[in-house]
């Protein structure tokens, strides 16, 4: 496997990595009782910078 080829593989699944644990956080903090608002900021961040990693994957993957 060239490099090219594992930078995006390691990309897309640090991307998968962290939106499974944005979603769990998200789950975690509405079956809990605390009120607090950071965790489901904890949970955005963590979703977005997912959301973003696997987006560049995407686009890298297309270049030849």
């Amino acid at each position: 496997m060239d490099l090219h080829a594992q930078r995006i593989g390691t990309v897309r699944a640090f991307g998968t990595v962290s939106l499974v644990a944005g979603f769990m956080t998200t789950l975690l903090s509405m079956m809990s009782s605390y009120d607090g608002l950071e965790p489901h900021i904890f949970a955005a961040f963590l979703i977005l910078t997912g959301l973003g990693l696997r987006i560049e994957a995407a686009i890298v993957d297309r270049r030849p």
